[in-house]
């Protein structure tokens, strides 16, 4: 929603916080953002045209931090000792907001997780709080995170001290439907080996340990165990490697699992069931197990009320009504990100914005959604909403002391 001429480039804020133009300075954040959609199009599409893996980001951390420094941000590169992190900076002081880009694909799929749209929509945050902000109110820090798909970037940057003087933080993410409040729970991701003994099939079984055999059968036991899981539990695995020829008794097998629920605690108690599972199998069997963990464990994404509220308050300036709390239903539940650990640190949301495709995140056909005018569109209509919703928190100070309160207190 713009209208009237405006004045670029940091003029937004004219006086003091307390006595700002709020409105002035969301136009001209609106304004900035519009003025490089075209340019954050190219950006998104020459990243969904190159796909990387986790930690692999390299052509993404050159085009995202060469647009970041050619924009007037103070750019370092390979940040908190990751090569493909970034951390760029507009502005100094406090309050000190953060969003997150992400620009990691999957295996085989490219950017099914629309992360392309991502990395645009956290810099074109940048760009309109640049354009919004003026001197003395503030640091604009936009955080490009790698290894969202399993490789917990996000928790390697916190430990490195990424959110130390940070007051709040936010991103978007592209869904088929909107919400302030997604439902996005705790997950361990684990590798499973089993090591047995080759033997021939057919001569002289009895010689055999059968690693594909303790395999199947903790994917069976695992399956019975669902009776007793709580709705809100999921485990998925699939086997990588289950042997080489029907005659030869498979000495090794092995799987990727991931175990996943609403919070921290919870996932520990299923974590324990889980492997009992994995451990009973190896006893039948007579195979040997190694469990391991493939990076870090993420916690569940905590939305900060106050924060999500103000963001839904902001997409009303488009026009766009999102559920309230509680009324997301189970559109987006069951999903993880380390976006999760973010929010265990400070205040912060994580709002989904849909772009229009039947296809769900994960799948052939969101890749392909993923790279249409009409989702560059949605996530224009997103990033404006969220630059607004920061320009909310830099000019009131009770809204930011308000959101902190909450994430502060004792029933969180």
């Amino acid at each position: 929603m713009t209208s009237g001429p405006l004045v670029r480039a940091g003029t937004g804020f004219a006086t003091l916080r307390g006595m700002l133009d709020i409105e002035f300075a969301k136009r001209a954040a609106e304004a900035a953002i519009d003025d490089a959609s075209a340019a954050l199009r190219e950006l998104s599409l020459d990243i969904h045209s190159h796909p990387e893996l986790n930690f692999e980001e390299e052509h993404a951390h050159e085009v995202l931090t060469r647009f970041l420094e050619q924009a007037g941000f103070e750019v370092e590169r390979s940040a908190y000792e990751l090569p493909t992190a970034f951390r760029a900076t507009f502005g100094s002081g406090s309050p000190a907001l953060a969003v997150f880009c992400e620009y990691d694909a999957l295996p085989g799929i490219g950017h099914a997780c629309g992360h392309n749209l991502i990395a645009a929509s956290g810099v074109a945050v940048g760009l309109g709080l640049k354009a919004a902000l003026g001197p003395g109110n503030g640091a604009v820090l936009v955080f490009g995170s790698p290894a969202e798909e399993g490789g917990g970037g996000k928790i390697l940057m916190i430990e490195r001290g990424a959110l130390n003087d940070v007051d709040a933080a936010m991103m978007l993410h592209p869904s088929p439907v909107d919400g302030a409040w997604p439902n996005m729970i705790a997950i361990e991701m684990l590798k499973v080996e089993y090591f047995g003994r080759n033997a021939h099939a057919a001569a002289f079984p009895w010689e055999g340990v059968n690693a594909l055999d303790a395999l199947v059968l903790a994917y069976s036991s695992i399956s019975a165990m669902r009776q007793q899981m709580r709705p809100t539990d999921r485990v998925h695995g699939v086997i990588t490697s289950g042997g080489v020829k029907p005659n030869i008794i498979p000495d090794y097998a092995a799987a990727e699992y991931y175990v996943r629920s609403s919070t921290a605690s919870e996932l520990a108690e299923l974590h324990a069931k889980v492997a009992g599972c994995f451990e009973g199998a190896a006893t039948a069997t007579g195979c040997r197990l190694e469990l391991t963990s493939l990076g870090r464990p993420y916690r569940e994404v905590v939305t900060n009320d106050v924060i999500a509220e103000a963001y839904c308050e902001n997409m009303g300036r488009f026009e766009v009504r999102l559920p309230g709390r509680g009324q997301q239903g189970g559109a987006i539940g069951g999903a993880s990100t380390d976006m999760g650990d973010v929010s265990q640190v400070v205040p912060s949301i994580h709002p989904v914005f849909g772009i229009p495709t039947d296809a769900a995140n994960h799948t052939p056909g969101f890749t392909a959604a993923a790279a249409t005018p009409e989702a560059h569109a949605r996530m224009i209509r997103a990033a404006k909403a969220l630059a607004c919703t920061a320009i909310d928190l830099y000019a009131k100070p009770e809204l930011l002391a308000s959101a902190k309160r909450e994430f502060a207190a004792p029933e969180r």
